[in-house]
């Protein structure tokens, strides 16, 4: 039984938002179908509002572009990821919508010219003070054409002259986490075959007690056969762009989400299932770092029983700049959207989102509305060798659409380098990492092209 709870537990974890890193095999064959409809639904690929163009720009070999710089110090003992900082009390609603439609457009587009190639990391050092205004400016910044950071080397050289002091990813404790390399605070993005056709929702990489504030998720390789684009949103316009009764009605409620699936026979006698409630409560949860509540038949399954985080608010005003913005994980781990679009998760991984007050899943008409006004705000990015996206994990959500062929991005987490409380005195717990190593190798495991069956 603890195996199958480590096992659901760690699958699931993989398929969310703070989880949109590798879902893992499920060791329980199930099949079910959508709530709301008694017809599979069709799937479809999600829409973007803005697609660029491919530039056709090369990069190094593996063998190259993965070379670290020795000489430099080992970053492996890097911080923990900070808590998140939650601010969203007397929100007003309509005045903040007001507010976020007057924010510039996500994320601001920078391109290098023969000049500040040049420079290399000094075009960084010297442009940092309007860089880092900018950021928060915009929320995300599209570095396009760098040859710097081409290679691990010089990524790290490029966030070294930002002055970002690197963390650990939210998730890191749950083994959910491969490096690309270690001692450069460098972890591998989504980029297994078994999860090429999985399509990665809007997210904030956070959960509700951990959240990086900023991240480099920088392209090495883009997809070898086709696809594979970065995706980004800003959290102010999608704030903007939902309906304002949606955006009450969430507010008041809050919503919760489920991360793991782990379904128990209902026939077993009660005091069985709470024994294995408990058993996974106890021994399995504490190592993903978050807090869950363990709740049996949430989404109506008999049987199921399903890692639920707490209460949050789907709006939260940014720490720094205290503009409020929609920070919430629904477009990546909404049931619904799930079904109807591409998901190389199995049952086992599968998400939900909850009102708050009754637990019962968001129903499809807000589904539909998160849907519509994310992707209508989505810029799916063309990242090609050297590209970095520096983000305000705060501020912007991102994701994946899927890809063939093998594709190599990687990504760096940044911790407030500017404020020591908000920072904490935290630092990697190394022991964890004998577990992170062993559920990734796992991970290799898997096979290509992965395909959800469960609607």
């Amino acid at each position: 039984i603890m195996k199958i709870a480590a096992a659901a537990l760690i699958a699931a974890l993989a398929a969310t938002q703070s989880t949109a890193f590798t879902p893992s095999k499920s060791i329980i064959s199930t099949s079910t179908m959508l709530s709301s409809t008694m017809q599979p639904p069709e799937r479809t690929a999600p829409d973007a509002g803005y697609t660029p163009d491919w530039e056709g720009r090369t990069g190094l070999t593996p063998k190259e572009f993965i070379a670290s710089d020795m000489s430099k110090p080992d970053l492996s003992g890097m911080w923990e990821c900070p808590l998140t900082r939650w601010d969203s009390e007397n929100i007003d609603i309509a005045e903040a919508q007001k507010i976020c439609a007057e924010q510039p457009h996500c994320p601001l587009e920078m391109t290098a010219t023969a000049e500040d190639n040049a420079k290399g990391a000094a075009y960084f050092s010297e442009n940092r003070e309007q860089i880092r205004a900018d950021l928060l400016k915009y929320g995300a910044i599209w570095f396009r054409g760098f040859d710097l950071m081409k290679s691990v080397a010089g990524n790290r050289e490029m966030h070294e002259a930002l002055e970002l002091d690197p963390c650990l990813d939210p998730l890191h404790s749950s083994g959910l986490r491969k490096f690309a390399s270690e001692r450069d605070a460098l972890y591998e993005e989504v980029n297994k075959p078994s999860l090429r056709q999985h399509y990665i929702g809007l997210h904030n990489e956070s959960t509700a007690k951990r959240t990086a504030a900023y991240a480099a998720f920088v392209c090495f390789q883009r997809a070898t056969e086709g696809g594979g684009r970065f995706l980004v949103a800003d959290g102010a316009a999608i704030l903007a762009e939902l309906k304002t009764e949606t955006l009450e009605k969430l507010y008041n409620r809050q919503i919760r989400i489920s991360v793991s699936n782990l379904d128990i026979p209902p026939t077993l006698p009660g005091a069985v299932k709470e024994g294995i409630k408990g058993l996974v409560d106890v021994a399995v949860a504490p190592k993903f770092d978050m807090d869950l509540e363990m709740i049996y038949e949430s989404d109506g399954k008999p049987g199921r029983l399903q890692a639920v985080e707490t209460a949050e608010s789907p709006i939260n005003r940014h720490p720094v700049t205290g503009l409020p913005v929609w920070f919430s994980n629904s477009h990546n781990h909404a049931r619904k959207l799930r079904d109807r679009r591409p998901c190389g998760v199995p049952e086992v991984g599968m998400t939900e989102v909850f009102y708050a007050d009754t637990m019962k899943p968001l129903d499809l008409e807000d589904c539909e509305e998160i849907k519509r006004a994310s992707e209508k705000h989505i810029t799916a990015l063309s990242m090609e060798p050297g590209d970095v996206l520096l983000v305000d994990n705060y501020r912007a959500l991102h994701g994946r659409d899927v890809f063939q062929g093998d594709r190599f991005h990687a990504v760096t987490w940044f911790t407030w380098d500017q404020n020591e409380a908000w920072r904490g005195d935290e630092r990697r717990i190394v022991e964890k990492n004998a577990f992170n190593q062993a559920i990734n190798q796992m991970m290799d495991w898997l096979p290509k092209d992965f395909e959800s069956n469960q609607s």
